[in-house]
């Protein structure tokens, strides 16, 4: 079926000029707006240290409303009552619903990651190359494979994961250093993610991979400031691994060695170019050794022990 979308800027308010197009018979917006966008990364540091400049860019000085009517008679029908509100013919263009569903997947194909994994989208064949296919299904969550902090800390696995290991990921995401940890040969993985939604989606990818659910716990909590979610989680892990952001690494570095067995390895990415002598410092004065510190594409990955 095709669509109508409609996108109307906004000189005003735009919650306003949702409630006037609502009057008009119009429903289902969305608001892009450049001061909700600054307010959402304001309150989200937690979820990184940097935000690519194009994307800031294109919200720069934009407040618009956009909808979608149906094309046909009633859609234009409303479009018309639209356009004679603004006192002129809003910005259009067809679109169809295969557009929504199903096109942003053609941006999700196989990633080789280190010497033995490759990610792959669980609607693409696995390359018949003998490396060990890591499924999954790319969401809102983080962690698809496609950014350089992921792919450090899956190549790191490689070198420590194997049979009869533990591993704990905090900030665990999509679920996937985990599941590549046990790809790899780990006999269990627990995880700890801010986001609700992580257990469902980490665990989904999970049984893509064939790991069954008593071998994978993943728990949603905060374990900054949560001593009950610490002591849920446990200790003696062989190995601790955590994707997140220096704000968050920093301090967590400090808690590390509760969940880890004498001799265990931390793994930890997300450390934007500039703060990687910050992250350092900390983890060295949590009292580990700095194994390694690979960087790629302005992003650092430390391993230590």
């Amino acid at each position: 079926m095709r669509w109508i979308e409609v996108t109307v800027n906004c000189e005003t308010d735009p919650d306003l000029m949702c409630c006037q197009l609502a009057e008009l018979g119009v429903g289902g917006m969305i608001v892009e707006d450049e001061r909700d966008f600054q307010n959402f990364l304001e309150n989200n540091h937690a979820y990184w240290d940097y935000v690519d400049e194009e994307l800031a860019e294109k919200y720069k000085g934009v407040s618009r409303v956009k909808f979608y009517l149906s094309d046909d008679a009633d859609g234009q029908a409303t479009l018309n009552t639209v356009a004679e509100f603004l006192g002129a013919m809003p910005e259009t263009a067809m679109v169809q619903d295969s557009d929504w569903e199903n096109n942003w997947r053609e941006f999700y194909k196989p990633i080789e990651v280190g010497e033995k994994l490759v990610v792959v989208p669980e609607w693409e064949e696995a390359p018949a190359d003998g490396r060990i296919p890591l499924r999954l299904d790319p969401g809102l969550i983080f962690g698809t494979g496609s950014h350089a902090t992921t792919k450090l800390c899956l190549a790191a696995l490689e070198s420590c994961a194997a049979p009869g290991k533990r591993i704990l990921d905090l900030g665990c995401g999509s679920g996937i250093l985990g599941i590549g940890a046990m790809l790899l040969g780990c006999d269990f993985c627990a995880g700890c993610d801010i986001d609700p939604k992580a257990p469902e989606v980490a665990q989904s990818n999970a049984a893509l991979n064939d790991i069954p659910p008593e071998r994978f716990d993943i728990r949603a909590g905060d374990v900054l400031t949560d001593a009950g979610m610490r002591k849920t989680l446990g200790s003696g892990y062989d190995i601790v691994t955590a994707n997140i952001v220096s704000d968050v690494i920093i301090p967590l570095s400090g808690l590390v060695k509760e969940f880890l067995k004498p001799g265990g390895t931390f793994i930890t990415s997300g450390i934007i170019e500039g703060r990687q002598d910050e992250v350092r410092a900390a983890i060295e004065g949590a009292g580990f050794t700095i194994l390694a510190h690979r960087a790629e594409d302005d992003w650092h990955c430390f391993v230590a022990e």
